[in-house]
């Protein structure tokens, strides 16, 4: 299970807490015993605010993207009210 640093531990060994997530992956800090805010590295940041930056990318790289569409409309009226 990772650790999860109280916001006083965080506080007083911040520069640990940012060693931690530059080495070992996002940090976990909880204020009052509920999870708060995660410390991550600017790196790992980059990359979330990165990934799928295209739709047309993200639908080419789904595992569906082979799959054929049935773009036929429905010729029915509509019901009425």
């Amino acid at each position: 299970m990772e650790p999860i640093w109280s916001l006083q531990d965080a506080k007083n060994k911040f520069s640990e807490v940012v060693e931690r997530a530059i080495h070992h992956g996002p940090q976990k800090v909880s204020r009052r015993n509920i999870p708060a805010v995660v410390v991550l590295s600017f790196h790992d940041y980059d990359t979330l605010r990165h990934k799928n930056k295209h739709l047309g990318d993200f639908f080419l790289k789904s595992p569906l993207h082979a799959t054929p569409l049935n773009m036929d409309r429905s010729k029915n009226m509509p019901r009425q009210i």
